[in-house]
């Protein structure tokens, strides 16, 4: 995970000597919203309409916050609307890459890039800042619209609707106060606490990380034990952005982040919830799981010196869940 420091690329790692251990995740650096009618939005520029084949998506298959980009895109019917660009899943001293592989990495087709950084660059040549994905781009005026997944899947959810016709609003005004408490929650103690167990550098802050962690998912399954969803009947994106958590959670984070004290399967009403979400239509295609697994083991020497990526476990996502007669 290097970073561009005045557009020169450094494959420096995260320097956690300044935070007493503990992982800090930069802020992302690219804001523009689209909108409707291509006025700003909440942060940015305006100027970015939603057009169909204008927008291009960079995506890793391996990480979460590109994951829920990639399924907004389908539940939105933007398949065929915005492209898109599969890094390769390892993550070394070039950061991504766009060397392709037989998992579904595809190379860049649209500036026909080496690397990330170098899209990022393209786009801003003096930027400093972390090189993530997701990126969405603007093929018409050469630039990144945004780097910053929560946003991207917002402008996926509504921006597009006069043009698909597909208005199903997993973000709905009237329960946007809900949805952004339990996002807030879910974010820092699960999304991100993953991170911040397995990358944290002294005891006290592994320990700390990993305890808010599993205190959360309790508070989940709780919930979950109640409700089909994390609000009831209505899937919303609260449910996708924790899906993509749990989806890596027993194949990855337990073993190489130390996320240990329990497994998802070990808890029935989330592995449901997450067995209900991956067979939904078109779900499952998003899952690569030898990216998944083939980033993290292999990407982190810090954390997994020897690269070996382990063969298990066994994981059946197909399994009978039961979670339909949950309606309350």
């Amino acid at each position: 995970m290097g970073l561009l420091v005045d557009g020169q690329w450094s494959s420096a790692w995260y320097d956690t000597s300044k935070s007493d251990g503990k992982f800090v995740r930069d802020s992302a650096r690219f804001r523009n919203w689209i909108t409707a009618d291509g006025a700003p939005g909440p942060t940015g520029a305006g100027g970015f309409t939603p057009d169909s084949g204008r927008y291009h998506l960079y995506v890793s298959y391996a990480c979460p916050w590109a994951h829920r980009t990639l399924i907004f895109r389908h539940l939105k019917d933007l398949d065929e609307h915005i492209t898109v660009s599969v890094v390769h899943p390892l993550m070394l001293d070039q950061g991504w890459t766009f060397e392709t592989d037989e998992f579904g990495a595809t190379g860049d087709h649209v500036l026909g890039k080496s690397f990330m950084h170098q899209v990022y660059t393209e786009s801003a040549p003096t930027v400093t800042g972390r090189v993530t994905v997701p990126v969405l781009w603007d093929k018409h005026q050469g630039c990144i619209v945004s780097n910053e997944s929560s946003e991207i899947i917002r402008m996926l959810n509504s921006a597009f609707d006069g043009l698909t016709g597909n208005e199903h609003d997993y973000y709905p005004e009237d329960m946007r106060t809900e949805i952004d408490a339990i996002n807030a929650d879910v974010y820092e103690h699960i999304n991100n606490g993953v991170y911040m167990s397995g990358f944290a550098t002294t005891t006290k802050a592994y320990e700390e990380a990993v305890t808010n962690l599993f205190d959360a998912l309790d508070r989940m399954e709780a919930r979950l034990q109640k409700t089909r969803y994390l609000l009831g009947r209505r899937l919303t994106e609260a449910d996708w952005r924790l899906f993509v958590t749990l989806i890596r959670f027993d194949p990855v984070y337990v073993g190489h982040f130390k996320c240990n004290l329990r497994r998802i399967v070990d808890y029935p009403a989330l592995h449901g919830f997450t067995c209900d979400l991956y067979q939904m239509p078109g779900i499952a295609e998003t899952v690569v799981m030898p990216h998944i697994k083939q980033h993290y083991y292999a990407s982190h020497p810090t954390v997994n010196p020897t690269g070996i990526v382990p063969l298990g476990p066994v994981l059946d996502f197909d399994a009978p869940h039961g979670r339909e007669a949950l309606t309350g």
